[in-house]
């Protein structure tokens, strides 16, 4: 089933019939290579990796049934190869970001996450960051010790919070991109809305998406999209600071609503009303096309 009705616009068609990569108790050769390539792409972003930066050591301990995927895992996310690519050239928040990517295949929910690790890793170090990801309750119930993460962010679950699903798609731009060559090349993703505890908005792929690519202009402070709302007005609380969203959506299964394979209604929410809203789509059957900010 597709995530969103745009999923191959949004680059998101690769993970709607696939499962876990997982390293079963009967697993064979073969399989153990499968779950070493499911392991680079994971926690490397997609980055090219070459045969002499591979780490041969430990892919030998998972072959021969020394060590679990957990810990080549957390192999990888230790090694200097990681390092090199994601921890030295970059600003320590989006060192956060990427390593909730890479590890737990989320994005950050809220500021207190991205504090919580700054912290850990300013008094303890690097190693014991990554620790804190691999060693937590959320890895292990969501990928336990044979299950390569994932990125679990685009799917509705228990314990997971409705932001995340749009914050997941600033810090993922496509199947075949990876962290280290997007656009925005090392700065942060969510800084912004982190701060402001406020949700992303749905942002397509660079390419052949023609009005899913949104950026917002470099001189906004705010960093608040131009666009205007598309019709309709929008109540608010008098304590309400007029933050809204246009949400986009289809497939509802309701009287009234013919169903279609492209988006058929939008709305306009406002922030203290969207996640109730999204819920209230998924249990209605009704797919998320988009979510853009919208200026009244």
């Amino acid at each position: 089933m597709a995530i969103t009705t745009a999923a191959s616009r949004l680059g998101t068609s690769a993970f709607s019939d696939t499962s876990p990569v997982e390293l079963r108790p009967d697993w064979a050769k073969e399989d153990a290579q499968g779950v070493i390539r499911a392991v680079y792409r994971q926690v490397l972003g997609n980055d090219y990796i070459m045969q002499s930066e591979r780490l041969k050591s430990a892919e030998s301990l998972l072959c021969n049934g020394s060590i679990s995927v957990r810990e080549f895992v957390r192999a990888v996310a230790k090694s200097d190869l990681y390092k090199n690519k994601f921890l030295y050239n970059n600003f320590q928040t989006r060192v956060i970001e990427l390593n909730y990517k890479h590890l737990l295949g989320r994005a950050p929910y809220d500021e207190s996450e991205v504090i919580y690790h700054l912290d850990l890793y300013q008094n303890e170090g690097f190693e014991a960051d990554i620790d804190s990801y691999i060693d937590s309750v959320e890895y292990q119930e969501n990928f336990g010790e044979n299950i390569v993460p994932y990125y679990r962010g685009f799917a509705t679950q228990t314990g997971q919070k409705t932001v995340g699903f749009t914050r997941m798609f600033r810090l993922y731009r496509g199947y075949a991109n990876s962290d280290r060559s997007q656009l925005e090349g090392n700065s942060t993703r969510l800084a912004t809305e982190l701060g402001q505890n406020s949700p992303s908005a749905v942002i397509g792929p660079s390419g052949s998406n023609n009005g899913w690519a949104y950026r917002p202009s470099k001189s906004s402070k705010s960093g608040a999209t131009p666009s205007k709302a598309l019709g309709g007005t929008v109540a608010f609380g008098g304590n309400d600071n007029r933050k809204a969203y246009r949400v986009e959506i289809s497939a509802i299964r309701q009287p009234g609503y013919p169903s279609v394979r492209r988006s058929s209604k939008a709305i306009i929410v406002p922030y203290k009303e969207l996640s109730a809203t999204l819920q209230r789509i998924g249990r209605s059957g009704g797919k998320v096309a988009s979510i853009t900010p919208a200026s009244l």
